[in-house]
């Protein structure tokens, strides 16, 4: 007897689980940027904690001891020394401490299947993106606007790039590293981007938007956005790991859902400083 046929398989498996996850991760987020830099900066911290353990755990090693345990604790350290205005010292103990964890977890007592280097790697990975938020939402004047810029930016182009990757599918953008994406998904996460960066400047600023200012600054996070995306899919390809962990379901860890803002977040903090204090990004 012929089995009956089977259902097409759908195109948007887990949507279901993806909108619930963000449904419950979005208004937490836009709360703590709300409230101002203290309750960002508490939320920065949780952040950054968790991802240093789903990093230390990627790479084969256990936060409750060294060398592992060294990767959170510096990346904290760093962000106790921004908060107190010691920006310099912050950044210099990134880079110090990436060198030294680089050369202490190479010895053979310290081997496993990953190198050291990107053990160390966590370091100035997760925290030049933690420093880069504190630094943006720190600006009394227009921490708010570009910190939601920011977020609003590189969250309609992931989803941009989902929606059209999985509605148009076609050529493969980077098959070697993930099968998944195409071409049409990132020109769609492309153009939510500069769409979304656009109108929300006009919101958040009615008078006098710089359309075209605005569209190469949210086309450049995008574009970040996307390139951080890939970064984490060729690290987790070649740890030979699905998801960072099971944190958040539907998708995975916090590597998963912040690779973009990881990123878009140095770059758009750099862009900040070079701007001045009290400037949106789009100016």
């Amino acid at each position: 007897m012929t089995p009956p046929p089977q259902p097409p398989a759908s195109r948007w498996p887990d949507l279901r689980k993806r909108a619930l996850s963000a449904a419950l991760l979005v208004p937490a987020a836009i709360l703590c940027i709300w409230l101002g830099a203290e309750a960002w900066t508490a939320l920065m911290a949780a952040a950054v904690t968790l991802l240093a353990w789903e990093w230390v755990r990627l790479c084969g090693f256990s936060t409750k001891r060294l060398p592992g345990l060294a990767v959170p604790v510096l990346v904290l350290a760093a962000g106790v020394l921004a908060v107190g205005g010691a920006w310099g010292w912050a950044l210099a103990l990134l880079l110090l401490g990436f060198v030294g964890l680089w050369a202490v977890a190479e010895p053979p007592r310290f081997r496993r299947a990953v190198p050291g280097f990107w053990l160390a790697f966590g370091i100035p990975y997760i925290g030049f993106a933690g420093l880069g938020l504190i630094q943006l939402r720190g600006d009394a004047a227009a921490g708010l606007v570009n910190v939601l810029f920011l977020f609003l930016v590189v969250w309609s182009s992931d989803i941009g790039a989902y929606l059209a990757g999985r509605r148009f599918g076609g050529p493969k953008l980077a098959p070697a590293i993930s099968p998944n994406k195409t071409w049409s998904g990132a020109a769609g996460g492309l153009a939510a981007a500069m769409a979304v960066g656009v109108l929300a400047a006009y919101v958040m600023e009615p008078a006098a938007v710089p359309l075209l200012r605005v569209a190469l600054v949210a086309a450049t996070l995008g574009l970040l956005a996307q390139v951080g995306d890939l970064f984490e899919s060729w690290i987790k390809r070649r740890f030979h790991v699905k998801d960072s962990s099971s944190l958040i379901p539907g998708h995975g860890g916090l590597l998963d859902r912040l690779d973009g803002v990881l990123s878009a977040a140095p770059v758009a903090a750099l862009l900040g400083v070079a701007l001045g204090p009290g400037e949106a990004l789009w100016r």
